[in-house]
């Protein structure tokens, strides 16, 4: 298909989580690609403001739309704005995503709950709320933001590893019963990127040591590392690819 296969002019992509960090970051590229973009974060202000610098930065619709992703009714009123503004949602990318890093015997429920519904939990509700209208289109390109600890693990990271090692699992299933109406559904797997999830990690020298000790290209990802293949993932040129889980990892898990 070439490179023509990259351009997202008309599509238009839902971008979980978008107001900062890696959304912001992916949602800044899919409209610089083409794509008419909507961002949501809890914050509608933070939404909105997010949603004016990636218009200001490459000139494309954008909305920005508040919305609690762990909570359907929430998901629904927004995927009903995003409707209403644009007709269509060709592309979603469940980004929104926690980390409570804790030993397990000093795990406490809520923060078990909290990490859980956040990063696999949403992304169910999320994809039942956006596929009816992709089934409807036929076409629809679900992208997950999953995690390398979805395949390795770490200490204190119980609840982490889990959701992203579930959502890992999800995306297939999705891929799965979703082919058949010419949606693709696919897992991206980041290492360490330098995120501010990952700044408690980052300013700790010694965690931040042993990070890069586990890093053959010794450093870690930036933001913008990971918008390629996001692209190519929400585009055409992809139409072969469904049920992958892809890893962005600076080399960890090739050791």
């Amino acid at each position: 298909m070439g490179y023509e296969g990259l351009n997202l002019d008309g599509r238009v992509a839902l971008i979980t989580g978008g107001s900062g960090g890696l959304g912001l970051e992916m949602a800044r590229s899919l409209a610089s690609a083409g794509a008419s973009v909507i961002v949501t974060s809890r914050h509608e202000g933070r939404a909105k403001e997010s949603a004016e610098a990636i218009h200001s930065a490459t000139g494309r619709p954008t909305l920005g739309v508040a919305a609690d992703v762990t909570v359907y009714s929430e998901i629904e009123r927004a995927v009903e704005q995003c409707i209403g503004a644009f007709g269509r949602i060709d592309i979603l990318i469940n980004n929104a995503g926690v980390n409570v890093r804790k030993p397990i015997l000093e795990y406490d429920e809520s923060s078990w709950d909290l990490v859980q519904s956040t990063n696999l939990k949403a992304p169910f509700l999320c994809a039942k709320a956006v596929v009816p209208h992709m089934i409807k289109q036929k076409f629809g390109r679900i992208i997950n933001i999953a995690s390398m600890l979805g395949q390795v693990a770490l200490p204190e990271r119980s609840a982490y590893c889990s959701s992203k090692g579930g959502l890992i699992q999800l995306s297939k299933v999705m891929a799965l019963e979703w082919a058949q109406y010419g949606i693709t559904v696919n897992a991206v797997c980041p290492g360490p990127i330098a995120t501010e999830l990952n700044r408690v990690v980052m300013e700790n020298p010694e965690a931040n040591q042993f990070f890069l000790n586990h890093l053959p290209i010794n450093r870690w990802g930036e933001p913008a590392e990971l918008t390629g293949l996001i692209v190519y993932l929400a585009s055409d040129a992809s139409s072969f690819m469904t049920g992958s889980a892809l890893v962005i990892d600076g080399g960890w898990t090739a050791e």
